[in-house]
């Protein structure tokens, strides 16, 4: 069984939010970490915090919704380790408009930051999974990819994409050793959602039966169970939901 302290971790989007929280989770576990994101400052914060735990932290800074930054990223964490073997697609923006009003720009770049950027790593990933027969990928989705939102049409559509793409390549390589699963976290307090409206948000924490929006560090641990063995084994194209009741499969 492969131990977690032996594992070569890629985090995408890992500079604040639920990716700092699953990049940090996994450095407690003495993984070697490849964190990935575009703003600079913040990543390098999350990255010094990792590397209270572990030594082996690299970073860069690109955008992986389009292939060469994707690549780029993949590619350094095989140079810096000598291999890949959790990926974790995280990166993600949020904004929000009725469908009326959503311009071909925000779908567009919807749908290329929170979905094409999941299929260019993976995509990179896998070669080196399959070789090796092993590897864990790790998306993130949403509750509201399930559910739907108002207001939302696009980002829902996304994280409803990133659940049928974890789906469908889970079947594909689980013969591999490579397990292919999906978080959907609920409302979750993170810089993400502090461009959605705040009547949005005190009206969404009433629906919960848990009452609240969950945090980061709520969320981390389901990323290191997915990875790890034997808790992770037979997991195979699910979807978590650490969503505080929003969603009862």
């Amino acid at each position: 069984m492969k131990q977690l302290n032996e594992c070569r971790v890629v985090i995408t989007g890992a500079a604040s939010g639920i990716g700092a929280a699953i990049a940090l989770a996994f450095a407690k576990q003495g993984s070697s970490l490849l964190l990935s994101d575009l703003n600079q400052q913040q990543l390098e914060i999350s990255a010094e915090h990792c590397r209270q735990f572990t030594s082996h932290v690299n970073t860069i800074v690109t955008d992986i919704s389009y292939s060469e930054g994707a690549n780029q990223t993949i590619d350094l964490c095989i140079e810096c380790y000598g291999g890949i073997d959790v990926l974790v697609n995280n990166a993600g923006i949020l904004t929000q408009a009725p469908c009326v009003d959503l311009s071909q720009k925000m779908w567009e770049d919807m749908l290329r930051i929170d979905l094409t950027s999941v299929f260019l790593t993976s995509q990179r990933a896998l070669p080196h999974m399959i070789e090796q027969q092993w590897g864990r990928i790790i998306n993130i989705s949403s509750q509201l990819g399930i559910k739907g939102g108002v207001e939302l049409t696009h980002y829902c559509a996304a994280k409803a994409g990133v659940i049928g793409f974890t789906k469908s390549l889970a079947q594909e390589v689980a013969k591999h050793n490579v397990l292919v699963n999906a978080i959907a976290p609920g409302p979750i307090i993170t810089p993400l959602v502090e461009g959605i409206s705040e009547q949005w948000k005190v009206d969404k924490a009433k629906e919960l039966p848990l009452g609240r929006f969950g945090t980061a560090e709520e969320v981390a641990p389901v990323a290191i169970l997915l990875a790890s063995e034997p808790g992770g084994n037979l997991f195979v194209g699910q979807t978590l939901g650490p969503n505080s009741g929003d969603v009862m499969p």
